[in-house]
């Protein structure tokens, strides 16, 4: 779970965002834990410490990766998220954001399904894809090699990626009238 950005657009860290009662951070933690991800690799960069204190008493106890280069861009965590995932073992690495309310457990589910550790399956919503992202190990290297603020949108574009359907994705907090948006949307969003 990629948290590690400065929010320089929103004036605020929209991790700390609540909605619906739990900030954002750990909203997108537990929707990561019910769909069945182990280990949760929370990335965290510009106010970590805000955000560890945030964390502390998490009931899903994400690992925390700290990432002293957030700034160079997204690039940045998936390297490290991508190298903690390989250090570990794990068979895929499920790559969100915490911004994105419209994404659920049975999404991040119907991801790992497509999958079938065959595919990097991308998210799509807005004519594009984008995260969620699902990338089984076969892929952490080129995920290691990223560079900059594109993060992985260049190895999206690959005709073996294969894409979910993920409505409301384009919803992300980056800006204040996002944060409005998202204020004033159903509770049934999430």
């Amino acid at each position: 779970m990629l948290a590690a950005g400065g929010s320089s657009r929103l004036g605020q860290p929209k991790q700390l965002v609540r909605y619906e009662n739990e900030p954002l951070l750990d909203r997108a933690i537990r929707v990561a834990h019910e769909a069945g991800a182990d280990p949760v690799f929370a990335v965290l960069g510009a106010a970590y410490e805000v955000m560890l204190d945030c964390l502390e008493g998490n009931p899903y106890a994400p690992r925390i990766l700290i990432n002293k280069a957030w700034a160079t861009g997204m690039a940045s965590s998936l390297r490290l998220g991508a190298a903690a995932a390989e250090r570990a073992g794990v068979d895929d690495l499920l790559v969100l954001t915490c911004d994105q309310p419209a994404v659920t457990p049975d999404h991040l589910r119907r991801l790992v399904s497509v999958s079938k550790r065959e595919h990097v399956v991308a998210s799509y919503y807005g004519s594009r894809r984008g995260i969620p992202v699902l990338f089984p190990d076969f892929s952490f290297h080129a995920l290691q090699e990223l560079q900059g603020d594109a993060g992985a949108r260049e190895l999206l574009q690959d005709d073996a990626v294969l894409t979910v359907s993920l409505p409301g994705g384009e919803l992300d907090v980056d800006t204040p009238e996002d944060l409005l948006v998202l204020l004033r949307s159903p509770a049934g969003l999430s």
